[in-house]
């Protein structure tokens, strides 16, 4: 799996640390890098598809611990 540790993903627990302003970084820079690698997929570009499921499922996370902030869960 080097080619999902090259998207410099980090672990959930380490994102639940970050404050809010750090967390909106990171789902900026990962929706962006999402885009990027559907555009390349568009266009034939991508031959590892399986990072779009990675880095969506990533973001995910992201949006879930912002929301449980926000909340003031856990």
């Amino acid at each position: 799996m080097k080619e999902i540790k090259d998207l410099k993903l980090q672990e959930i627990g380490k994102l639940r640390e970050l404050n809010e302003k750090d967390l909106k970084a990171e789902l900026t820079k990962s929706s962006k890098n999402l885009y990027v690698l559907r555009m390349k997929k568009e266009l034939g570009e991508l031959k590892q598809t399986h990072l779009i499921k990675a880095l969506r499922r990533y973001t995910a996370q992201i949006r879930t611990v912002s929301t449980s902030k926000w909340f003031n869960i856990g």
